[in-house]
């Protein structure tokens, strides 16, 4: 089965979680993340965790898979930044609210999502 992790970018926390753990784990965030902050919190987070693949929900537009603005609640350094090479690893990203929502699907219908324990 592939390993994917979920990585969470909020502008309080910073959420993962693989399809393979029970309890997400999260870093603060804030005002100045940089993009290159974030993998590296994330890197920290999950060493002992492996994955294949990983897909972020970024807190912005994301167009084509690609983030189309800087986030407003994060530092510079977002639109384009190869999250690929950073993490060694093929990365998508799409909107945070829309990997949300993706998130809270089941059995045919959206519900509260519990992937990342509920509200935000």
């Amino acid at each position: 089965m592939l390993k994917i992790l979920a990585i969470d970018v909020g502008g309080t926390n910073v959420k993962v979680l693989t399809n393979e753990q029970h309890e997400p784990r999260k870093v603060a965030s804030g005002p100045k993340m940089t993009a290159a902050q974030m993998v590296a919190a994330v890197q920290v987070l999950t060493a002992d965790w492996s994955y294949d693949v990983v897909s972020i929900g970024y807190p912005g537009p994301v167009l084509h898979g690609k983030p189309v603005a800087e986030p407003k609640n994060l530092g510079a350094g977002w639109v384009g930044f190869d999250f690929a090479k950073a993490f060694g690893k093929p990365v998508r990203i799409v909107n945070d609210a829309a990997m949300q929502a993706l998130g809270s699907y089941t059995g045919g219908r959206l519900c509260e999502s519990r992937v990342f324990g509920g509200a935000r």
